[in-house]
């Protein structure tokens, strides 16, 4: 399987460290290689394919999408790029592979969902954290009846990153790049999980915040903040269960802090990124005496504990990492492709956290609740 990547940030070099370490995490692993690389600046192009061995390098992303030999396009650029990229890929008959959030719009994204239906074509979001060994733990939990009927939850995602206003903005804090703030590059996980575990939203409150209105640009000069820089929802979902989304960049000593609490009537479960190793669940059923019993919270070792095909390397006590997820996520792209399988998350998938993020921010403008239909 020969894929083109399309961006070589952050992104980018993940993608291809999952493309050349599948064999490690996975048995029967389709052979996948990035074929080619294509960033607008064509010595970042040329360094990557000297550094990381992948084959051609091009400023030109058509020299990606419509070169025969290439099966699958992979989007790792700027968000307001990738609805005209992957609606060029789909029409060319390529699978596409795309970094949150789908697009700028939900129509753009229903488009592009409704394309890859009609032409056959694999098209998946990356929405790697539902891959993580515990994320997959809590959806058996949930999917299990362990924790009853959901009555609420909530999910937070707080970084510190743009705290320091004498640091230079970068790209997904200007929402002429990003296409919105926060919300789309942090909240389209949060609000993903949330959908993922719970079921579909009904009806969303959403209030944005802009904690620094001046500060350093992308160019270091003084600039205007133009993107929620926090934002934080009050949603219904169609179950009847009532929660709450909060992700931020301006959260002082936080880190990468990805969590949620779902909480039924027999039991709950919780999860924290910077604690990925463990889901904690709470039963209903364990035992209550006078001294608390077995009654708790319990922290269930997740840990490298997949089920094949994924392999046991480095062996199933040894922790994960970050990456782990986005493995999962690739893997399962490329196992779609090569074995004629449905893809998940889809685009269909993705166009529909758009559409929740969409609703909340018509609902921030207009200072409403905004059904979702």
């Amino acid at each position: 399987m020969k894929i083109g990547l399309l961006g070589f940030g952050s992104m980018g070099k993940t993608h291809t460290y999952c493309a050349k370490n599948l064999p490690f995490f996975f048995s029967h692993t389709p052979d996948v290689c990035i074929y080619g690389v294509c960033t607008r600046n064509i010595e970042n192009a040329k360094r990557a394919c000297e550094e990381y061995s992948l084959g051609f390098y091009t400023s030109n992303e058509d020299d990606i999408i419509y070169n025969s030999e290439i099966d699958a396009v992979d989007i790792c650029t700027p968000n307001i790029y990738h609805y005209e990229t992957a609606k060029k890929a789909i029409l060319a008959g390529k699978h596409v592979y795309c970094e949150k959030p789908l697009t700028v719009t939900y129509a753009q994204a229903e488009e592009l969902a409704a394309l890859a239906r009609e032409k056959g074509v694999k098209a998946q979001i990356v929405f790697n954290n539902r891959f993580l060994s515990a994320v997959i733990r809590a959806k058996e939990l949930v999917c299990e009846g362990k924790i009853g009927s959901i009555l609420s939850f909530n999910a937070r995602y707080l970084h510190s990153s743009a705290t320091d206003v004498n640091k230079n903005a970068g790209w997904k804090q200007n929402k002429d790049i990003c296409g919105g703030g926060v919300l789309f590059d942090l909240g389209s996980h949060a609000l993903d999980l949330i959908y993922y575990l719970c079921g579909e939203f009904d009806s969303v409150i959403g209030k944005s915040q802009i904690a620094y209105p001046t500060r350093r640009g992308m160019d270091g000069g003084e600039w205007q903040t133009n993107a929620d820089e926090a934002f934080y929802i009050l949603a219904r979902l169609k179950n009847g269960a009532r929660g709450t989304v909060e992700v931020s960049k301006i959260a002082v000593g936080s880190n990468d802090d990805l969590s949620f609490e779902v909480r039924g009537d027999k039991g709950a479960i919780r999860f924290n990124l910077m604690d990925l190793n463990y889901l904690e669940y709470y039963s209903c059923d364990s035992e209550q005496t006078s001294f608390g019993g077995t009654r708790g919270f319990t922290k269930i070792e997740c840990v490298n504990r997949y089920s094949a095909p994924a392999g046991i390397f480095p062996g199933i006590k040894a922790p994960i990492g970050w990456l782990r997820g986005h493995l999962g996520s690739f893997h399962a792209f490329c196992d779609a492709v090569v074995n004629d399988k449905s893809v998940c998350p889809s685009f269909d998938d993705g166009a529909y956290v758009q559409k929740i993020l969409e609703c909340a921010y018509i609902s921030d403008r207009e200072g409403r609740e905004v059904e979702i239909k």
